[in-house]
């Protein structure tokens, strides 16, 4: 088909507010990462925009070497993680249930579960639930409330409706049971579902910072965005500068709050950006195809 001149135009216009889209979302993030690399006090004065001022790499030095930013790292990439299994698993069990034509209850199990999604009892309930389940200044507190994600459970049911009938129906001519269809049969042609689970579960989990500030005193489970908010609410960062000598104390005055807080924002962006393209093929299928049916 031969394309004419109102063809190129309207291309020329689409792929021009395109690309004004594409800068205007991608450059506040490349602009973190400049700040991130440039001198704290040098980045205070402003005018930074395309690259490094003063290249350096003390912000980054600064927050590795502080141990306790090492370990709310490592604590947020286990919940993450532990949440994701337990969050995913248990949800596609309910929702695998409720999917049932003849369950018993149905209705009820629903109204239970929409009341649930519109309506939160408050800090001071959960508190309250939290600290009966001895779950309060533990690192489960983290991944055992959120194992049922009521949203991802409606997403859930209206996928596994989706499925045919026979295929369990011949799986449990075979003999399988309940359990063994939907770990056998069911789990492995949801790829779809499950991805989308994941990332919005993994998402959850790795953003959270409520919880460690509510129902954690331990300084050990702090998370990484615990951090992130002490800094960012604090304006500093305390640094035990007793006995490690005058270079180190050198590194901490070029390495400002602001810088610091950058960089640590950078450091919790980079995992998600690192996962989401292993996700995205399934990501948009697993949501469309869940929303099928309600």
């Amino acid at each position: 088909m031969k394309r004419t001149l109102e063809d190129n135009i309207v291309d020329g216009v689409n792929y021009f507010l395109l690309a004004i889209v594409f800068l205007v979302t991608l450059y506040p993030f490349y602009y973190l990462i400049i700040i991130s690399f440039n001198d704290g006090v040098d980045a205070t004065l402003g005018g930074i925009y395309f690259w490094p001022r003063e290249f350096t790499t003390i912000n980054y030095t600064t927050l590795i070497g502080d141990p306790k930013w090492i370990l709310a790292f490592f604590v947020s990439v286990l919940r993450t993680v532990v949440g994701v299994v337990l969050g995913v698993c248990c949800t596609c069990l309910v929702a695998y249930g409720l999917a049932k034509k003849h369950l018993m209850f149905k209705k009820t199990y629903f109204a239970l579960f929409i009341v649930g999604m519109y309506v939160s009892g408050g800090i001071i309930p959960l508190y309250v639930v939290l600290r009966g389940l001895h779950l309060l200044n533990s690192f489960w507190v983290y991944v055992i409330p959120g194992m049922l994600n009521i949203f991802l459970l409606f997403i859930a049911i209206s996928f596994f409706r989706e499925i045919p009938a026979e295929l369990e129906e011949s799986a449990k001519i075979d003999g399988a049971s309940d359990l063994k269809i939907f770990f056998s049969v069911v789990l492995p042609i949801s790829k779809p579902l499950l991805a989308t689970m994941a990332l919005f579960t993994g998402v959850g989990q790795w953003n959270a910072w409520l919880d460690s500030a509510y129902f954690v005193q331990n300084e050990s489970l702090r998370t990484l965005t615990y951090r992130m908010m002490e800094v960012i609410n604090k304006a500093n960062i305390p640094v035990d500068l007793q006995g490690q000598g005058a270079e180190l104390a050198a590194q901490a005055a070029q390495a400002t709050p602001y810088s610091l807080q950058i960089t640590a924002m950078v450091i919790s962006v980079i995992p998600i950006i690192c996962v989401y393209p292993f996700l995205q093929k399934y990501f948009v299928k697993g949501a469309t195809l869940g929303a099928v049916k309600g």
